[in-house]
């Protein structure tokens, strides 16, 4: 008899982890499609989207200048890495989805704007993003980070 309780356990508690494991796949996802950066989502077939930026720290004067030169000990390339954000003026393939390569641009923008106490003259930064969605005609835009904080 205890034998037989004790393999009702077992296989009650196999079906648990079972239907466990089920329905955290299927949170997963669930928050691939919800999440900002579709961290779980994956596609077959990626889109054929590029894009490249060009990036200008706007000073309070009103001046726009560059981000690939270096300022107040700053360099763009040091501060961001990856999924292209690296060297923006460079045509890059969006590889998780030009909608999301966005939303990393932005979130790089507002980083550096945030994580630069050096520079006390720049007001924002501002990216002129030229962008193309599964070779449909380019489009321009621009994209620009919080305003800094003075110092």
């Amino acid at each position: 008899m205890v034998a037989r309780d004790g393999s009702r356990i077992r296989t009650r508690a196999r079906r648990l982890v079972v239907v466990g494991f089920i329905a955290l796949q299927l949170g997963f996802v669930i928050r691939a499609y919800q999440a900002p950066h579709q961290e779980f989502g994956y596609q077959m077939f990626p889109e054929a989207s590029r894009w490249r930026a060009d990036i200008v720290r706007v000073t309070d004067d009103g001046r726009r200048v560059p981000i690939r030169e270096p300022w107040f000990g700053y360099e763009w390339s040091s501060l961001v890495r990856g999924r292209g954000l690296t060297t923006p003026w460079v045509e890059h393939h969006a590889d998780s989805g030009l909608d999301r390569q966005l939303r990393f641009l932005v979130e790089a923008l507002d980083w550096v704007a945030a994580n630069t106490p050096d520079d006390d003259e720049t007001r924002y930064l501002e990216a002129t993003v030229e962008a193309s969605h599964n070779t449909r005609p380019s489009v321009t835009m621009t994209i620009r980070s919080r305003d800094r904080v003075a110092p």
